[in-house]
C-alpha cells in the first residue's frame, strides 16, 4: 500500500482566485501580507493566498451589515433569493469538475470523491435551500382579548461562518444555503489549509448575481481573522465547524456582546456490530464509516464494537478490506485513500498511532507512515483496545480504526455513552428490536442502523453533549439564522 505519485490521471485546475472579497470586490489585504497553501500530496506550495486580519474584518463586518440593512438585499423578495440560490448550484454544476479538482488539490481527498460525494451533495444542499427560502414563515395565534396577534420570522443579521478543511466546499453549502434563504448576509473564514474552493465559489456567487455585500469571504488564521471575526459587535451570529476546544474559546468570546452561536463539532463515535448483522455488509459500512476522507470526518465510525461470538470472524474479514486500499496521487480515479491535509494533523494521527502501540493494543494492519514524500499515512487498525486507551477516547481524525468486544446489548450501550461526545452512532443487525433498543438509547445526534455515513439535505445533522449546540440541515438548519418576533394589533 505504498503511495505512488505519478502523473495524475486528472490535470491539476488552475488556482484563480487568491484575493479576499469583501463588498463585491476581489482585494488584497490591508496589511498587504500573505500565506501559503501546500498541496499535502507533494508538500509544494500551490499558491498565496491574501491573509485577512482584523482590519480585514472589520471592512467586511461593515459592508455585510450595510448590505443586510440598507442595500438591495433586504428589499428583494424571498422568491428571487432562492432564484439566486438555484443559479449559484446551476454554476456549481456547470463547474464541478473544476471545484472537485481544486478541492483535492487543497485538500489531498481522492478526486473520485470529490466528485462522486462532496459536489453533489453541495449541489443538492444549495437547491434544497433555495426551495426554503420563500416557504420561513410565522403563525397567527388566538390570544385572549381584542387583539390580533402573529409572529413574523426573520433573518438573524450578519452571520459568521467558520468553517473547517476537511469538506470545505460541503461546509460553505451547509452554512450558505440557510443562511441566504433566511435573508443574512455573511463573512465567511474558510480554513487557513483549505481557502481555495471557498474564494472560487465567491466568484461563482457573485456571477450569480448576488448583491455586493452580501457573501464576504476573509481567509485568515483563527487567532487573527477568527477572534476579531467572533468578538465584532456588528456580528450577530456565529456558526462553526470543528474542533471543540475552539469552540469553548469561542463561545466564551462570544458571551462578551451574546451573540447567537451553533457549534458542529468533533466525535468518538461508536459503531456496533451484533453477530446477527449481515457480516459483509457491517464490515463495508465499518470500513466506509472509519477511512472515508482518510478518516478525517467528525463522525466517523472510529470506535468499532464487535459481539464477541463473532468478533475473530469479522476482523479477517476487514482487515482483507483494507488492505486492497489503494494509496496515492489523490487525482488517479484508481485512489482510495489520499494525504492527511497538512503537516500537524499527519503528525497528530502518528503521535496516536504510537501511543496506540505503547497502551497495549494491537496493530493489526498499518501503523505507519506511507511512501516518502506527502501527508500519506497508512491505514490502520488496532485491536485489543480497551475502553480507557487514548485511541479509543479522543478524536484522531485520521485512518485510525479501534476494535472493541462486548457481550450484550446492555454492556454495549453503557460503552458507547462513556464519551462527552455524542455526534453519531451506528448499529448493524437483522433485529429490529435491538436497532430500536440502540437508536433510542445511544446518546447521539444521529443513528445509522445497517448503514453509514447517509447524509440528506433534509435530514438534521448535529451533536449531542460536547459534539455541538443546534443543528445543520433540513428545516431545523433555518432556525440558526432567524429570529421570531411577535406582533399583538389591538382591533379597535
Amino acid at each position: 500500500m505504498t503511495a505512488t505519485l505519478t502523473a495524475p490521471v486528472t490535470a491539476r485546475p488552475r488556482v484563480r482566485q487568491t484575493r479576499l472579497l469583501i463588498d463585491g470586490q476581489w482585494r488584497d489585504s490591508v496589511s498587504g501580507k500573505t500565506f501559503a497553501t501546500i498541496d499535502p500530496a507533494t508538500e509544494m506550495k500551490i499558491a498565496d493566498v491574501a491573509e485577512g486580519d482584523r482590519t480585514d474584518i472589520d471592512l467586511a463586518v461593515k459592508a455585510a451589515r450595510k448590505a443586510f440593512e440598507t442595500g438591495p438585499w433586504p428589499a428583494m423578495d424571498a422568491r428571487h433569493r432562492g432564484r439566486l440560490l438555484y443559479k449559484l448550484a446551476d454554476l456549481i454544476e456547470k463547474n464541478k469538475e473544476e471545484l472537485a479538482a481544486l478541492e483535492t488539490l487543497d485538500n489531498g481527498k481522492p478526486i473520485k470523491d470529490s466528485l462522486a460525494a462532496d459536489l453533489p451533495l453541495v449541489i443538492d444542499c444549495f437547491r434544497y435551500y433555495a426551495g426554503w427560502a420563500d416557504k420561513i414563515h410565522g403563525q397567527v395565534i388566538p390570544v385572549r382579548g381584542n387583539y390580533f396577534t402573529y409572529t413574523r420570522r426573520e433573518p438573524v443579521g450578519v452571520a459568521g461562518q467558520i468553517i473547517p478543511w476537511n469538506f470545505p466546499l460541503l461546509m460553505i453549502a451547509w452554512k450558505w444555503g440557510p443562511a441566504l434563504a433566511a435573508g443574512c448576509t455573511i463573512v465567511l473564514k474558510p480554513a487557513e489549509q483549505t481557502p481555495l474552493t471557498a474564494l472560487r465559489l465567491g466568484e461563482l456567487a457573485m456571477e450569480a448575481g448576488f448583491p455586493a455585500g452580501v457573501i464576504n469571504i476573509v481567509p485568515g488564521f483563527g487567532p487573527t481573522a477568527g477572534a476579531a471575526l467572533v468578538e465584532h459587535p456588528g456580528v450577530d451570529k456565529i456558526a462553526f465547524t470543528g474542533e471543540y476546544r475552539t469552540a469553548q474559546v469561542i463561545m466564551k468570546a462570544a458571551s462578551q456582546t451574546l451573540k447567537r452561536v451553533t457549534f458542529e463539532l468533533g466525535g468518538k463515535s461508536p459503531n456496533v456490530v451484533f453477530a446477527d448483522a449481515d457480516l459483509d455488509a457491517a464490515v463495508e459500512g465499518a470500513h466506509f464509516g472509519l477511512f472515508f476522507n482518510q478518516g478525517q470526518c467528525c463522525c466517523a465510525g472510529s470506535r468499532l464494537f464487535i459481539e464477541e461470538s463473532v468478533h475473530d470472524e469479522f476482523v479477517a474479514k476487514l482487515l482483507h478490506s483494507v488492505k486492497k486500499r489503494k494509496i496515492g496521487d489523490p487525482f488517479d480515479p484508481a485512489t482510495d485513500q489520499g494525504p492527511q491535509v497538512d503537516k500537524a494533523q499527519y503528525d497528530k494521527i502518528l503521535h496516536y498511532i504510537e501511543a496506540g502501540k505503547k497502551e497495549g493494543a494491537r496493530c493489526l494492519t498499518g501503523g505507519g507512515r506511507d511512501g516518502d514524500k506527502g501527508f500519506f499515512i497508512q491505514p490502520t487498525v488496532f485491536d485489543n483496545v480497551t475502553d480507557k486507551m487514548s485511541i479509543a477516547t479522543d478524536e484522531i481524525f485520521g485512518p485510525v480504526l479501534s476494535v472493541l468486544k462486548f457481550r450484550d446489548i446492555n454492556e454495549v450501550v453503557d460503552r458507547a455513552n462513556n464519551t462527552f461526545y455524542g455526534l453519531a452512532a451506528a448499529v448493524w443487525t437483522r433485529d429490529v428490536g435491538k436497532a430500536h433498543a440502540i437508536a433510542h438509547r445511544v446518546r447521539a445526534g444521529t443513528v445509522w442502523v445497517n448503514c453509514y455515513d447517509v447524509f440528506d439535505a433534509a435530514a438534521p445533522f448535529g451533536g449531542f453533549k460536547m459534539s455541538g449546540m443546534g443543528r445543520e440541515l433540513g428545516e431545523k438548519g433555518l432556525d440558526n439564522y432567524t429570529e421570531v418576533k411577535t406582533v399583538v394589533i389591538a382591533k379597535d
